[in-house]
């Protein structure tokens, strides 16, 4: 069931959704050549605990961190590890989600670790268009997949392809609610967007193709062709007249 939000509720996942925004802070200026993902992940959970959170995502179905990072060809769900240690280069996808008292906050970014190619800012630059291309349609009286689509038609006309295994979800007392929020489809299908309903928007883009398959480690899936993969989440708070972005400073 796809619940709506008190007033009460949507001021506490304001205060999640800042939480996670500052971890991602700490993170963006954290991130640099010889770091390695575990201290990123020691930071995220420090800055958490720090205002009087939780790590939404430590032991989550059994997930060993606070934070998902995901490098590269990594699509989601990378483990930190003391042995991973970033390099120039690199993009350096983070997930990150808080809990303040009982209701979540959960956004992703991905970021570049010293100087990347080309091809690597455009996939970013174009992974985080295709987020804002499909808020556009994120406002009351629009259907859902009207957010799906306008992700999918912007991250194809660049020339990328849109995971379909891993979706956006709505978010709220439970990190994973209803609905679930694919990142390609067809237009006016699904429910109708009513305020106060609060969604996660979580395009992931690959610079290949959309086959993506998952490692031994259970949890970090990659593309398949090794490509590049991007990663840029919101949480958001639908409105009559739009959205408003709740992981956010």
């Amino acid at each position: 069931m796809v619940t709506r939000k008190s007033s009460r509720e949507i001021e506490l996942m304001r205060i999640a959704g800042r939480i996670v925004a500052l971890a991602h802070k700490a993170v963006s200026e954290a991130i640099k050549p010889g770091v390695t993902t575990k201290q990123l992940d020691e930071l995220v959970e420090k800055v958490i605990r720090s205002e009087d959170a939780i790590p939404s995502f430590l032991n989550y179905s059994g997930y060993p961190a606070s934070a998902c990072i995901s490098i590269n060809e990594e699509v989601v769900h990378g483990i930190p590890s003391p042995r991973r240690v970033l390099k120039s280069g690199d993009i350096v996808s983070v997930d990150i989600g808080a809990i303040y008292k009982g209701y979540h906050g959960d956004s992703a970014w991905t970021y570049a670790c010293g100087e990347i190619s080309e091809e690597a800012k455009k996939l970013l630059e174009g992974t985080e268009a295709s987020l804002f291309a499909g808020l556009e349609f994120a406002k009351g009286g629009n259907h859902l997949s009207d957010i799906s689509h306008h992700i999918q038609k912007k991250a194809e006309s660049l020339g990328y392809s849109v995971v379909r295994e891993f979706v956006g979800h709505g978010v709220g007392k439970e990190l994973h609610e209803d609905p679930q929020i694919p990142n390609y489809g067809l237009p006016h299908r699904g429910i109708l967007l009513k305020p106060g309903m609060t969604l996660a928007i979580e395009p992931m883009i690959n610079l290949g193709n959309k086959e993506v398959k998952v490692l031994k480690d259970g949890w970090t899936t990659i593309t398949r062709d090794k490509s590049l993969s991007a990663h840029f989440e919101h949480s958001i708070l639908i409105t009559k007249d739009g959205y408003e972005i709740l992981t956010t400073l």
